[in-house]
């Protein structure tokens, strides 16, 4: 089977010959992953080799979260589809206070349109809080974060636009769609969301996203879990992984077939998975999921841990013990917390360990 390195030895032709594409669109996701910060300025347009030469020249390796962005970047940087597609308005932002991850940048591209590119969740605790927070939350401030960018970028720009994100990137792709302006809205073209989170039933009811409903992809492998978080209304396209369970978060396990992805079908597991999370929300209020997550997520701080890749199987240990010691807590959410640890264990040592580039 392929994946996006297949994709790109196979169809390495201007964007301007053949035209933009899901799997176009999945690639430039994943490159909003990329540690641009002093490479990117926000109001400066380099292309995507030109970013490249200067990660190299720049002395320092630098941290990016997946192995396989490795070999990714130099080969879009080499790239005729993609080497000269321009960057600009790259920003990087992280609050604890807020409890904010927020990161996104623009691609100017060869057939006259822009493509506004959100980071998913990066391996910081702050930004999977903020994940955990959508479950309890109508707003939260990385959502605000993404309306503001698209309309500054937008007014900059008086391009047709595309927009999309991997995991909670693809949330704030359609939330920044659904509530940004009208005008800006009418000059959306679709909106991509790669296995990213719903939203709450406020979002969901509202007159602004049932105006972009029509423009929204959403794809999702056939075991997803993060991808069936919340409400989706929008048509979903259930894909091929390579992977098992979690694991097919990642979005370069994802299997094509020339320029589309291979279809399937949603797994029993996952429709499980689906229904325990849907009933668990509904059968607990928004302040009862405020307190279970702020405690869960407290109890992650006191290990230490500052990202998922440092939680080790002895700061799980300690997590377990801490929980034993809160009064306040019930027993089944002590369980519950516990199987979640393990997922985050899961999920540190197998999909976001830090690598260098070099």
């Amino acid at each position: 089977m392929s994946n996006i390195f297949d994709y790109l030895d196979w169809r390495d032709i201007d964007l301007k010959k053949v035209e933009f594409n899901e799997i176009d669109n999945l690639i430039l996701s994943r490159l909003s992953y990329f540690p641009f910060d002093d490479i990117v300025t926000e109001n400066e347009e380099i292309t995507i080799k030109e970013s490249y030469e200067r990660y190299k020249a720049r002395g320092t390796t630098g941290r990016i979260l997946q192995e396989e962005d490795i070999e990714l970047f130099p080969k879009l940087a080499n790239s005729e589809r993609f080497g000269n597609m321009k960057l600009t308005n790259y920003t990087n932002k992280l609050d604890p206070i807020q409890e904010k991850q927020f990161s996104a940048i623009t691609i100017l591209m060869p057939d006259n349109t822009i493509y506004v590119a959100y980071r998913g969740t990066d391996n910081t605790i702050i930004g999977w809080k903020e994940d955990f927070n959508m479950s309890f939350s109508y707003l939260v401030p990385a959502q605000t974060d993404a309306v503001n960018y698209l309309e500054n970028v937008a007014k900059k720009y008086l391009n047709k636009i595309r927009v999309g994100g991997h995991s909670k990137g693809g949330n704030l792709a359609v939330y920044a769609s659904a509530f940004c302006d009208k005008k800006i809205k009418d000059r959306i073209i679709n909106v991509y969301n790669n296995d990213g989170p719903g939203f709450c039933e406020q979002v969901i009811n509202s007159k602004e996203y049932k105006e972009i409903l029509e423009k929204v992809h959403t794809y999702i492998p056939q075991t997803s879990i993060i991808g069936r978080l919340l409400n989706h209304e929008e048509k979903t396209t259930i894909l091929k992984s390579e992977e098992i369970g979690i694991m097919q978060h990642d979005l370069y396990s994802w299997q094509l077939l020339g320029d589309k992805f291979i279809r399937d079908e949603q797994t029993n597991s996952s429709k499980y998975i689906d229904k325990t999370i849907t009933d668990w929300l509904k059968a607990v209020e928004p302040n009862q999921r405020e307190f279970f997550i702020d405690k869960f997520f407290e109890i992650l701080n006191a290990t230490g841990a500052k990202t998922l890749s440092e939680i080790s199987n002895n700061k799980l240990a300690s997590a377990k013990a801490i929980i034993k010691t809160y009064q306040d807590i019930d027993p089944e959410s002590k369980e519950i917390m516990i199987k979640t640890l393990k997922i985050f264990i899961d999920i540190g040592k197998n999909n976001i360990g830090i690598k260098r580039l070099g």
